[in-house]
């Protein structure tokens, strides 16, 4: 078995050889890393793309919007993670996302689970009949779709999704009264003990 070292490393240099810089190069070998830990075919898929890059053209996306139209070709999506991770902070205040036409849409999960991170927000990213909860950079929520994805999808979505507790009023009032029984009421003898109880003044 390959190790998690061993993917990124790998991928790293095989990105450099299909005509990234290093510095991309790097960000992608962190990608496949993430997704082969999450138990993800980054290793097939990344295999796939540049296969397809090499006799196709994609389109980079440097400044993104809330809503993206290409006229030519399909977003890269190397490119495309890379900038939503870079600009995440700024993006989140559109709420939501969108793309018209994307190649291999399943290399961005890397990216936008990264970017999670960062803003402390999950994002909810969809393409076509798929969905995905990117948690945190912790996990990655999804149906189980196996290990083949679409090479264009036509529809995408990216939602910014608000902290909310996933539990209601009633029960934690409930659990937290229950807690309230640990509690210990503060007696003479604690008092005394407390920070800075005891200490003798010699002036």
């Amino acid at each position: 078995m390959k190790s998690l070292s061993e993917i990124e490393i790998t991928s790293k240099r095989a990105s450099k050889a299909a005509g990234y810089s290093w510095g991309i190069a790097e960000e992608i070998g962190k990608g496949v890393r993430l997704l082969e830990l999450f138990g993800l075919a980054g290793i097939k898929n990344l295999n796939e793309y540049f296969k397809s890059k090499a006799n196709n053209q994609f389109e980079n996306l440097n400044l993104i919007s809330n809503n993206n139209q290409s006229d030519k070709n399909p977003y890269c999506p190397i490119i495309f993670g890379i900038s939503f991770l870079d600009q995440v902070k700024t993006l989140e205040k559109f709420e939501k996302i969108r793309l018209n036409d994307i190649a291999y849409p399943f290399l961005v999960l890397p990216f936008l689970s990264r970017s999670s991170e960062i803003i402390g927000k999950k994002i909810h990213y969809k393409f076509d009949e798929y969905e995905f909860i990117l948690n945190f950079n912790i996990k990655i929520f999804s149906k189980s779709y196996g290990d083949k994805f679409p090479i264009n999808a036509k529809n995408v979505e990216i939602i910014f999704l608000e902290n909310k507790d996933n539990f209601s009023e009633e029960d934690w009032k409930s659990l937290y009264k229950l807690s309230e029984k640990t509690f210990v009421e503060e007696s003479d003898s604690l008092k005394k003990s407390a920070a800075g109880a005891g200490l003798n003044d010699n002036d």
